[in-house]
């Protein structure tokens, strides 16, 4: 691979993340948001968002839905909110993964 081609993935991968990013916004912000104004206890529905937040919370404005997410459901299942934190933590925490490099 030549520096153009790297540039060119490099970009592609950018533009997906981005796109990742926008539908994540676009679909689960909003089902967050339902889940917390209904005050829905639907476990399956919670750990869903949860998991789809999670795989784009690179993204500082999907994080923060995703921690509403998780204050909410502490008080339905503290046990499995501090899993979905420690998920996140071992998938997108850079100063955790550097300290044991």
């Amino acid at each position: 691979m030549d520096k153009k081609d790297i540039k060119e993935l490099g970009n592609a991968i950018v533009t997906l993340q981005r796109e990742a990013v926008k539908q994540t916004l676009l679909y689960w912000k909003p089902e967050a948001e339902r889940i917390i104004n209904t005050k829905s206890k639907d476990i399956n529905a919670i750990e869903h968002t949860l998991d789809a937040l999670c795989e784009a919370a690179f993204d500082d404005e999907v994080l923060i839905v995703f921690k509403k997410l998780c204050r909410y459901y502490y008080d339905i299942d503290q046990q499995a909110t501090a899993e979905h934190i420690q998920f996140y933590r071992e998938m997108w925490d850079n100063d955790e993964n550097e300290s044991n490099e």
